[in-house]
């Protein structure tokens, strides 16, 4: 087996693409179309953990923070909206295409995201082909930065935690990262990490 870096994770938003449906995804929304940001933000925070852990669909979620009041736009145009929000970062997302075609890691995106935006960013983003393993807060049922989902990832994977490296823009994913054992590079931006991982000795 080759000696160091075997896998490599990558957050998503903030990392290869927007933060889409983040802060400012969503005040911009209730700007665009016209509605009450601090009453809807507050149904947001009461069911994102569901919603990004799995247990709630879209509709659902439009239904309980959008929709709990008739709407002069529609579902569609307002879900539109939200794709919209999703744009691919081209530096990244060439840095982890050419990392993963060396062939030497196991790539894998390790993200916070419900089922029905992270399907849409895989596909916008043009990521099926670049990475091994999605492991989504959306399908593992917990998202960062509870430290379970950095062990499931490491489990899944069959990963040693000391030749693992984790991307992400924020540092309270990071810190947990950290703890399980993980190399772990804050995001700034595609040159600056390519030049950590020219440190870690990751090939591209």
């Amino acid at each position: 087996m080759r000696d160091g870096i075997t896998h490599v994770f990558f957050d998503v938003g903030g990392v290869l693409g927007t933060a889409g449906w983040g802060t400012p995804g969503r005040a911009g929304a209730a700007k665009h179309f016209g509605y009450d940001l601090e009453q809807a933000e507050r149904r947001h925070q009461s069911v994102v953990g569901p919603w990004e852990t799995g247990a709630m669909t879209l509709d659902e979620y439009l239904d309980h923070t959008v929709f709990a009041e008739r709407r002069p736009f529609t579902r569609a145009q307002f879900t539109a909206y939200m794709k919209a929000l999703s744009v691919p970062n081209a530096e990244s997302i060439a840095l982890a295409r050419a990392v993963s075609a060396t062939g030497c890691y196991r790539m894998c995106t390790l993200n916070n995201e419900s089922e029905a935006l992270n399907v849409y960013r895989i596909q916008c983003f043009g990521l099926a082909d670049i990475f091994d393993a999605f492991l989504s807060s959306c399908w593992l049922g917990v998202g960062k930065p509870a430290r379970r989902i950095y062990t499931l990832a490491l489990a899944l994977t069959q990963a040693q935690p000391d030749r693992s490296v984790f991307v992400d823009d924020r540092e309270q994913n990071l810190e947990p990262a950290r703890d399980a054992g993980m190399q772990a590079i804050r995001f700034t931006s595609a040159a600056d990490l390519a030049s950590a991982f020219r440190t870690l000795g990751i090939s591209f």
